[in-house]
């Protein structure tokens, strides 16, 4: 079969011919229909995680969707993080404990390039978040797929308006086309009282900030928060670290929660992906992204977006 295969930590995988993989007990081998490149798999591959300098060669790829005797599924890797291959190759082996089976008419590239990100929005907005119906919803990082499912997904889950902001003007164009309320441009050298000031001219009173960036926007983000509001952070795209007096949490009874999907059960993220899956069959959910053909995963390994190898 063909795979890509990282031979060296912090180098882009190669392309090449390795055996079909044999599942061991209590695992089940799915031929990969779609096969996302994730943050994930790119911080693993680096050496640089905090699960150490993986061991090489492997197959790259934490999560794919694919086909289980005929039937559509999408399933989770270890890929990077303990020894063993990942997605990223025309067959995988995978816990059955961490397949999850898809309804047929699944997007298999859509839900490939959502997977994961989106079920980590979802969990963010409707557990850790706890959103109420009618609250407002600030997203940071709305250009990337946590931020574009969490624009869609809040108003799924009852939000009453929703604000998108990035870097890009694409990325809030399409924020735009998602239904976010509206939208706010970061700017280069911008200070924290600044933005906060033009988030709060947008988006007003703020009941919960979805945060997978932290650094200066979160740190303006919080500013725009009215009392008991919380922020929900699930990333550092724009610093491992945010700036908050003390006197913004306390003068306003202010919440900062942290979030993983590491945290979620096997039940749990199954009934979080396949709610997502239902919002993409209904129309309700999309993003944006690249679909390359395997063979070229190297070119694509580093390339800005999500991208969805299709063997």
């Amino acid at each position: 079969m063909r795979a890509a295969e990282i031979r060296a930590a912090g180098q882009p995988p190669v392309v090449t011919d390795r055996a079909e993989p044999t599942p061991s007990p209590g695992e089940v081998a799915v031929r990969v229909t779609a096969a996302p490149i994730t943050p994930l798999d790119l911080l693993c591959a680096s050496g640089t995680s905090y699960f150490g300098v993986p061991a090489t060669p492997y197959v790259p790829g934490v999560q794919g969707v694919g086909l289980l005797a005929g039937k559509p599924v999408w399933f989770a890797t270890a890929a990077g993080m303990r020894p063993g291959d990942g997605s990223m190759a025309e067959y995988a082996v995978a816990a059955a404990a961490d397949v999850v089976e898809l309804p047929a008419q699944a997007d298999h590239t859509l839900v490939a390039a959502l997977g994961l990100s989106a079920v980590a929005a979802w969990m963010c907005l409707t557990g850790k978040g706890e959103l109420a119906a009618g609250e407002t919803v600030l997203v940071l990082g709305a250009g990337g797929v946590v931020g574009q499912s969490a624009v869609q997904l809040a108003r799924v889950a009852g939000a009453g308006r929703v604000v998108a902001c990035a870097r890009s003007e694409a990325a809030l164009e399409r924020a735009r086309r998602f239904g976010a309320d509206g939208t706010i441009r970061l700017e280069d050298g911008e200070d924290v009282e600044g933005l906060a000031r033009r988030l709060g001219a947008v988006a007003g009173p703020v009941d919960l900030v979805l945060d997978p960036v932290c650094g200066l926007p979160a740190a303006a983000a919080l500013r725009t928060l009215r009392p008991g509001g919380r922020l929900v952070n699930l990333g550092s795209a724009a610093g491992e670290v945010c700036p908050v007096p003390s006197a913004v949490l306390r003068s306003r009874s202010l919440r900062i929660l942290g979030y993983t999907n590491n945290e979620l059960t096997a039940d749990e993220r199954r009934e979080a992906l396949l709610t997502v899956v239902e919002q993409t069959v209904a129309g309700a959910l999309t993003a944006g992204f690249e679909r390359v053909p395997l063979q070229e995963a190297a070119r694509a390994w580093s390339r800005p977006g999500r991208v969805v190898l299709v063997p």
